[in-house]
């Protein structure tokens, strides 16, 4: 499912070398001393990084295959090629790591669904790119799709998260129907969201379903929800009467 920010704990002191500055040269030495934890900060902050997205990228994987209550920290670390202790630096619970995990995958659904609107132009491609975002992020969760369904129970923090996120999501949708001159902007994209929810559940259920299909069914949401029902029919020739 769709980080959670830890910042690095730096030694309280400065290091050795700001200290060991002769009245001689105190500006070279003083400028080489900055220069060297300058790339000691690097250097370390590029590790905390690196460690930090190797424990999200195993937790997404396992929890997405194996389900919350199935998967261990154990597991993740030896996934992430950590140590266990280590995992436990960075997230305090198992629950805080499938909620940092939760969150980055939201975030990154929210900023590219806005880079991709940004690109539009018609309200009918707009909506086509809002369903083929949708359905095409569960169709690329296909090996997942227990970040769903096997989530931990009664966690109050990513329950309220989802709100958010749900939320914010409304929103943008209703900001596309109110930039159309829509006059009910708030039902219809409620509505909207909830078609391509149902939609999306035979990517879920279904072994074959392709990614072509996502894709049909995108256009086909879209158009629906411009020209209803009736402009989805066949045109029918009505036969001339003598």
């Amino acid at each position: 499912m769709m980080p959670s920010t830890h910042s690095a704990r730096w030694p309280a002191a400065p290091p050795p070398c700001w200290s060991a500055c002769s009245d001689k040269e105190p500006a070279e030495r003083s400028f080489k001393g900055h220069r060297d934890y300058d790339v000691e900060v690097n250097r370390l902050g590029s590790t905390v990084s690196h460690k930090h997205t190797a424990i999200l990228d195993a937790g997404y994987e396992l929890f997405g295959s194996g389900g919350f209550y199935e998967t261990k920290m154990s597991e993740v670390a030896e996934k992430a090629g950590i140590a266990k202790g280590t995992v436990y630096l960075y997230f305090k619970s198992k629950e805080e790591l499938f909620l940092a995990v939760t969150r980055r995958d939201c975030e990154g659904f929210l900023e590219q669904l806005d880079v991709k609107l940004k690109a539009c132009g018609s309200l009918q491609e707009q909506l086509t790119v809002i369903a083929g975002h949708h359905l095409m992020y569960y169709y690329e969760r296909k090996q997942h799709t227990k970040l769903f369904f096997r989530a931990p129970n009664n966690h109050s923090e990513l329950v309220a998260y989802m709100a958010q996120f749900m939320e914010e999501y409304m929103r943008a949708v209703m900001r596309v129907m109110q930039d159309s001159g829509a006059a009910e902007p708030e039902l219809l994209a409620e509505s909207y969201i909830g078609t391509l929810d149902r939609l999306k559940m035979d990517i879920m259920l279904r072994p074959g379903f392709t990614e072509a299909d996502a894709r049909k069914r995108a256009e086909f949401a879209a158009g629906l929800f411009i020209h209803g029902a009736l402009g989805s029919r066949k045109e029918q020739t009505t036969p001339e009467r003598d």
